[in-house]
């Protein structure tokens, strides 16, 4: 991530879109009705975004043809779910090819698919499985934000395999081959970077927790109680 621009070979790109495409709509569709029902998350989405935004435009040089760096949609997948982080993640992925020179128009749906949905999902997957669990708060943060950054390295790295298998033709070995050599390549610069990012986020969602605890609890993200305890309120 982010793969750049003319790097995917036909059919790959265009797979690529028509996997993504029908989730984005799903997002739009219902960022729309959020907005509507509840324009004072606005701030918090706008929020959201740019945390997206920086984080995902921090990138080291990891392989040819590709980049590692934070992500920051595990945040806005626990607040908003993942459909509507995959709208925001479009939007920043627009944005940072057309103007940054990062990423690619032909590779949006590679790099949406697997930043802006895969990751997210695994996300916000942890973090409901976490909180269900009952466990600290703050540490299921880090730890969605941080496997969901990890997820989307992982395919990104499946993407490339997919596209440029061992031996230049794709068999299951030639695949696995490949998609080893990708992610050992990724795993240097993504591990620390999962694990900042981790923290970051868990330091975010302090802050939030903080100022504006009551929308979290209103968009179902935590419940009160969980709240009360997190700030030393008794019941």
């Amino acid at each position: 991530m982010h793969i750049m621009e003319g790097f995917l070979p036909t059919p790959w790109w265009q797979i690529w879109f028509a996997v993504y495409i029908p989730v984005i709509l799903y997002g739009i569709h219902k960022l729309n009705r959020l907005v509507k029902e509840k324009r004072e998350i606005l701030p918090l989405l706008a929020v959201a975004g740019a945390f997206v935004f920086v984080l995902s435009s921090l990138k080291l040089p990891s392989v040819t043809g590709s980049s590692s760096h934070p992500t920051g949609t595990g945040v806005a997948a626990i607040i908003f779910g993942p459909a509507i982080s995959a709208v925001l993640g479009t939007i920043v992925l627009l944005y940072q090819a057309l103007f940054l020179a990062h990423g690619g128009i032909t590779t949006m749906g590679a790099n949406v698919f697997s930043m802006g949905i895969v990751g997210p999902l695994v996300a916000y997957l942890v973090y409901k499985a976490g909180m269900k669990a009952k466990l600290n708060f703050y540490a299921v943060i880090f730890l969605a934000s941080a496997l969901g950054n990890w997820a989307t390295y992982v395919t990104t790295s499946m993407q490339l395999a997919l596209a440029f298998p061992a031996g230049g033709v794709l068999t299951f070995g030639g695949f696995l081959s490949s998609f080893g050599k990708f992610a050992a390549v990724f795993a240097i610069t993504q591990l620390p970077l999962a694990i900042m990012e981790g923290a970051v986020s868990a330091l975010l969602f302090k802050y939030v927790v903080n100022v504006k605890s009551e929308i979290l609890v209103e968009m179902k993200v935590i419940e009160d109680s969980v709240v009360r305890k997190l700030k030393g309120i008794s019941t």
